[in-house]
């Protein structure tokens, strides 16, 4: 799996259930100048991706989504919008309208403004950046998974999942300014955190995605010396291994992924 990381990324956002409660941490004119940063470099606004939706909507599915908005109007407590929020948010995923998806996610995020649900709003729309071939909308997807990504770190910043998110959505949509920008998070990362098991893993799929399997091979040896056991180490070095023609070496690691895998 070399896009995105999808299936680490979903499961990651599973487990972040409020982890977090307290006081803003952030004074509201800091916030503002977040919201308006994003608001003026976005490629898209949310009213014309509604509208762009609802028109290839079916009847059912039309009726649905506007039960989901009459709940989110009539919602009167912040617990009721959450839920009405969500809901919304998991009505818009299953029609595959992700950037919607994300966006009510970001409601219940700015709601509740938790680790866990700034984490779900962000890989949300890390889904959408990865799914979506609009360039505008993958644009607007992008900037937001950024900013859901950083609030996410602002409240945990030892979570470097949050930031290992943040380096994938550039890596599958690279800021034009700033190409390398995915793949230097991730450098910056290992550089502060050598023995980090999820960066060298993420940095070992890069290489092989991009055809530097002998930098792949010595971060999946990194990671094998901290974590002998470690499945998709164990996996992707047998599949390098193969990719350089070098079955003997490929095959230890071919039998131990094997018996891993049926444990």
């Amino acid at each position: 799996m070399t896009k995105l990381q999808l299936g680490t990324v979903a499961v990651a956002a599973v487990f972040f259930v409020i982890l977090y409660l307290g006081f803003d941490r952030k004074p509201s004119t800091i916030k503002e100048a977040e919201k308006t940063r994003i608001l003026a470099i976005e490629s898209t606004d949310i009213n014309i991706l509604l509208a762009e939706a609802k028109k290839t909507l079916k009847v059912e599915e039309a009726n649905t989504i506007l039960v989901l908005e009459q709940q989110l109007a009539l919602a009167d407590v912040d617990s009721l919008k959450s839920k009405a929020l969500k809901e919304l948010s998991g009505g818009w995923y299953r029609l595959g309208k992700y950037a919607l998806a994300g966006y009510f996610a970001q409601q219940v995020a700015e709601l509740e403004d938790t680790e866990g649900a700034w984490s779900i709003a962000g890989t949300s729309y890390a889904i959408c950046v990865q799914k979506v071939s609009d360039d505008k909308t993958k644009q607007f997807c992008t900037n937001r998974a950024a900013d859901a990504f950083e609030n996410a770190t602002s409240i945990n910043p030892t979570n470097l999942q949050h930031q290992v998110n943040l380096s994938l959505v550039y890596l599958e949509n690279p800021p034009k300014q700033n190409p390398m920008q995915g793949v230097q998070i991730l450098l910056d990362l290992n550089k502060k955190h050598p023995q980090d098991v999820l960066v060298l893993l993420t940095l070992a799929r890069q290489g092989i995605r991009t055809g530097q399997y002998e930098k792949a091979v010595e971060r999946l040896s990194s990671i094998l010396a901290i974590e002998p056991s470690n499945v998709d180490a164990n996996c992707l070095l047998a599949q390098v291994y193969e990719q350089l023609s070098r079955p003997q070496e490929a095959q230890p690691y071919i039998n131990r992924c094997k018996s891993l895998i049926e444990k």
